[in-house]
């Protein structure tokens, strides 16, 4: 059982249990403007809330992941006026947003090119991989324009030093720079045999405890121990022992059973 909407630039469709997101518009070397962004934040809405979709993985369709912005987008912008401007980043900001915050695993699987606005996609998700081939670009100064709506995912992911290397030279880096940079997690050639067991482990997990991970590990991004941070890990980690699913899993490890995670739970998790 499949489910599938259509759309023009962008696949979506969920297939036992994992939610795809595709970049499909080849021809332009899945490089995205407003229409395709709009069409990626309706596919992010649908999945975050089907009970069908336990992960979602971001991919696409061709030899590049993505170009980043459009030519043609990129035009009009340089004709629209500052609020005309402003709005337009605001749709692009609200679509690394809603992947950041997604309540459920995200795993990008990257090859070729990832220039621009791509980082910051593959930086919004949990777990990315990439080819040997790939090679990503920080473009934006080269046209006197800056990384300004990826830039808190991007420098989060590899640091501000490295951020300002790679978005002062606009230079090309490989997937083993990448990968040390913490852009990506692994390199495989292979990238749907290398998603495999990640999904696998993903969907044998507790959905809500899942989504509680990523919310606590966001809570705790600024690096802060202190008294609070001491009162909301315990508050968490009590809170989630007498919930539903923390409560069927610890039975179900001291019952040597499999867990049944298709209890009434708020996939959300309420963090």
């Amino acid at each position: 059982m499949s489910t599938i909407l259509e759309f023009n630039f962008i696949q979506c469709r969920v297939y036992q249990g994992v939610g795809e997101l595709i970049l499909d518009r080849t021809e332009k070397h899945n490089a995205f403007d407003d229409v395709m962004i709009d069409e990626m934040l309706q596919a992010l809405h649908y999945l975050s809330r089907s009970n069908d979709c336990q992960l979602l993985v971001l991919k696409a369709k061709g030899k590049n992941f993505s170009a980043g912005a459009d030519l043609g987008w990129m035009r009009k912008q340089a004709n629209m006026d500052f609020e005309q401007n402003l709005n337009d980043a605001k749709q692009l900001a609200e679509l690394m947003s809603i992947l950041d915050d997604f309540p459920k695993p995200t795993l990008a699987l990257v090859q070729g090119a990832a220039f621009g606005g791509a980082l910051g996609l593959i930086c919004c998700c949990d777990i990315a991989i990439a080819t040997s081939g790939a090679r990503f670009c920080l473009s934006e100064v080269k046209l006197g324009l800056i990384p300004a709506v990826i830039s808190p995912y991007v420098v989060r992911a590899m640091g501000a030093r490295n951020a300002r290397r790679y978005m002062l030279t606009a230079e090309v880096f490989s997937s083993n720079t990448a990968q040390k940079l913490h852009v990506v997690h692994e390199i495989n050639d292979s990238l749907e045999l290398a998603a495999v067991p990640i999904m696998t482990a993903l969907k044998n997990n507790s959905p809500q405890a899942m989504a509680w991970v990523k919310n606590l590990v966001k809570h705790l991004e600024d690096g802060q121990i202190n008294p609070a941070t001491h009162d909301y890990t315990s508050e968490r980690i009590a809170r989630i022992r007498v919930s539903k699913e923390g409560q069927e899993g610890l039975n179900a490890f001291f019952d040597k059973r499999a867990p049944d995670w298709k209890v009434d739970t708020d996939l959300q998790g309420n963090p």
